[in-house]
């Protein structure tokens, strides 16, 4: 991975948006006060977000799935022919000692994905590609939806934001083949394309957020 992104880096010149920490929050808490959490984001195709999210400091493990629909339509097939209610989506077991709530809305909304785009994320076209938050907790909720009325108000995005923002219901593990997919083909043409610059723009964006 390293490599590639190494031999790429002349090629691609990333650009980031920068926005505000979010106003709510919930505060650090002491090494081991707490027991880890559970973030469940969407933004497009959960490769790139999945191989992101790994790579912040505070992050334990991340999953790629299906949220939104049920557990009958919980596959690749179903969900890619977009008959089903459910988003690709990525599930973040983090340590809130280490990284906040707040801390992993702002890198998803920053560099993680486009929250403009309806039902879509560049040329991935569908419901299943749609922005949205699955909020596991009422304290998620109230901190996505008041980051989301922050960014709306900041003006900083040429668009209106469509990030939808549910009471998270299930999480459904995709099929093994996805898992790690960034760092099992580092080659594969859509991860060139799409997933290396996501990974440059993270680095370049939130260099303090890295693990070490």
């Amino acid at each position: 991975m390293g490599l590639v992104v190494t031999a790429l880096s002349f090629l691609l010149k990333p650009s980031f948006r920068v926005i505000p920490d979010p106003g709510l929050d919930q505060p650090l808490s002491r090494s081991g006060e707490t027991p880890k959490e559970i973030a469940v984001f969407a933004g497009g195709c959960f490769w790139g977000l999945e191989a992101m999210f790994e790579q912040v400091r505070g992050v334990e493990t991340v999953l790629t799935g299906y949220s939104g629909g049920t557990a009958e339509t919980a596959n690749y097939p179903r969900v890619s022919g977009g008959g089903t209610d459910h988003a690709e989506s990525i599930q973040i077991t983090y340590d809130p000692s280490q990284v906040s709530y707040g801390e992993l809305l702002k890198i998803f909304f920053a560099v993680g994905h486009d929250p403009t785009q309806v039902n879509r994320q560049g040329a991935d076209v569908g419901r299943q590609y749609r922005s949205a938050i699955f909020a596991t907790t009422p304290e998620q909720r109230a901190i996505a939806q008041a980051y989301l009325e922050q960014l709306k108000a900041s003006g900083l995005f040429e668009k209106p934001i469509v990030t939808e923002i549910n009471i998270f219901q299930a999480f459904y593990p995709a099929e093994d083949y996805h898992q790690d997919f960034v760092a099992h083909h580092p080659a594969h043409p859509y991860v060139l394309v799409h997933d290396i610059p996501k990974l440059q723009k993270f680095r370049q964006a939130f260099p303090d957020k890295l693990k070490s």
